[in-house]
């Protein structure tokens, strides 16, 4: 019986029974079990003000390394770019829709109008306010029915919402834009398994649910975001798609406000990506993000 780790998010849920769904077609009893959080405890904080990496992760971390489960499910983007020592992602699912999207409260007319948003993000509400300086931005936190519940009462424009998460829940309304501009987290729209690396016959059996075209934009998308420094809730973007033979990589950093941002494209034949996160990180250190790393930590503390 294989002991599926999951958080009690209706999302988390559903990402759970998929993986879930998936062994049992191979032939693997699956049981799922549930953990709360940190993350979904506090709901009132923004999340870069909690100054926990991981923090949507820990928990089921914990339950592995006491062998209280065999694997995790998570929404990659939650994960650390740096694992517990013993852990390992086993697998990457093929990756859902990557987008960001904007759904409308009932009553929008628009953005000249309507000039609040709800995002618990600092990279959305960066490049948000990058394109509206004139907006104003207000936290929003929660699972996806509680966020859109909050979007319903409040006098907001609308709110961002990960397209993915809505598709998998069924969720997205018919007044949304997908907003193609906006650069999506790292990992954004993968669902990924993490194990214990010693555990070796169980990794063999998950690593069958791994897509490797997903696996390779979601390590360089990770290394770019380690070697600049920067957590899961810092305002950076990154998303690597492939194309026949190309790897097109796109990132940026941005201020708190977007005022400030460093942005880079760039392309890779895919038997040459092994460094392209790497190296477009050290390309955006040498165009000044170290200095804007420590700019947007300082203000975070």
């Amino acid at each position: 019986m294989i002991r599926i780790g999951t958080r009690k998010s209706s999302l988390a849920i559903w990402q759970a029974n998929h993986v879930k769904s998936k062994l049992e077609k191979l032939g693997f009893a699956c049981t799922l079990v549930t953990l709360k959080s940190s993350g979904d405890q506090d709901l009132i904080q923004p999340l870069y003000s909690m100054g926990i990496q991981g923090i949507f992760t820990k928990t089921l971390d914990h339950a592995l390394l006491n062998d209280s489960i065999d694997i995790a499910v998570h929404s990659l983007k939650d994960v650390p770019t740096l694992l517990p020592k013993g852990i390992i992602i086993s697998a990457y699912l093929e990756r859902g829709a990557v987008n960001d999207v904007m759904v409308y409260h009932k009553d929008f007319i628009n953005w000249q109008k309507n000039t609040q948003i709800g995002t618990g993000s600092l990279r959305r509400r960066a490049q948000w306010l990058r394109k509206y300086p004139h907006h104003s931005t207000e936290n929003l936190r929660g699972n996806l029915q509680k966020r859109l519940n909050k979007l319903n009462a409040a006098n907001w424009g609308g709110a961002i919402f990960a397209q993915a998460g809505l598709e998998r829940l069924n969720l997205l309304r018919k007044k949304f834009t997908v907003l193609d501009w906006m650069i999506p987290a790292p990992g954004q729209g993968i669902i990924s398994v993490a194990s214990l690396e010693k555990n070796k016959a169980l990794t063999k059996f998950l690593q069958t649910l791994n897509c490797k075209e997903t696996q390779l934009c979601a390590e360089v998308e990770r290394t770019f975001l380690s070697e600049i420094e920067a957590g899961c809730t810092a305002p950076v973007g990154a998303y690597a798609h492939v194309k026949n033979d190309l790897m097109s990589f796109k990132c940026g950093l941005f201020s708190l406000e977007g005022s400030e941002a460093i942005l880079h494209e760039t392309q890779a034949k895919l038997s040459n990506t092994r460094e392209l996160g790497l190296k477009t990180a050290m390309h955006v250190i040498e165009k000044g993000g170290s200095e804007l790393m420590e700019k947007i930590k300082s203000q975070m503390r």
